[in-house]
């Protein structure tokens, strides 16, 4: 079984891979990927704020969030 850390690094990178992939960093003013792992219970935040950029940020963040909760689904079926 993964580690509660290892589900926080797992989530948190997959989040801000996402953002990166579909954003250009310099269209980035800020981010922030908040992760906890506690009992079993995941909770995923992420807020992006990119003003100029082409894409709705407020859509990237949520799809950030669902990469972060897919990317743990996954971990958890390969320690299987």
């Amino acid at each position: 079984m993964p580690t509660d850390q290892e589900v926080v690094e797992t989530a948190a990178s997959a989040a801000a891979d996402l953002i990166f992939a579909r954003l250009d960093r310099s269209d980035v003013e800020d981010y922030d990927v908040t992760v906890s792992f506690e009992d079993g219970v995941l909770d995923v935040d992420v807020y992006v704020l990119a003003p100029d950029a082409t894409e709705d940020a407020d859509r990237v963040a949520e799809d950030a969030a669902l990469a972060a909760r897919h990317a743990v689904d996954e971990l958890f079926e390969e320690a299987e």
